[in-house]
């Protein structure tokens, strides 16, 4: 049954997925609804939305979840490894802060996305209003991004 541009539900279903997805994000669900048949703007405000929807509890629970489950051993392990790794990735926004917040997440590339730059707001100690905007701006920004060099691609190889 379509819903939008020839779109059925479960095509839907699987590009809110892939937003909010950590590893696929905007860089998968984007692409996906295009080669599917949705229009440019609805793919982009579908995937836009549900990237920012999951990253939300991200940034206000991470802290409180992170602290309860590092009582355990092999989760302590892993949010020392993850905030470690993150110390690594963001000099970016350890020097400007927001700026570099929505820069890190406005660049689609592997390790740059919303959920990573989520966390990273949390280590580098960004406030939650702020990082909430900086990553909704970056999340739009990479969106555009997407939207625009799958554009390009789709009417290169001429998928429609």
């Amino acid at each position: 049954m379509p819903v939008e541009a020839g779109l059925t539900v479960s095509q839907w279903i699987v590009t809110v997925l892939l937003a909010m997805a950590p590893i696929s994000e905007l860089r998968g669900s984007i692409p996906y609804a295009l080669a599917a048949g949705s229009s440019w703007p609805v793919a982009y405000l579908v995937s836009v939305i549900a990237n920012f929807l999951v990253v939300v509890p991200v940034v206000f629970l991470l802290g409180p979840v992170s602290r309860f489950l590092r009582r355990a051993v092999v989760f302590d392990r892993f949010f020392l490894w993850l905030f470690a790794r993150t110390r690594r990735k963001g000099e970016l926004i350890e020097r400007f802060e927001a700026l570099g917040l929505v820069l890190f997440v406005a660049i689609p590339l592997p390790v740059t996305g919303a959920w990573t730059g989520a966390v990273a707001a949390f280590v580098f100690g960004v406030r939650r209003p702020l990082a909430l905007a900086a990553l909704f701006v970056g999340i739009c920004i990479a969106g555009a991004v997407v939207t625009l060099a799958t554009q390009g691609v789709i009417h290169v190889i001429g998928v429609h």
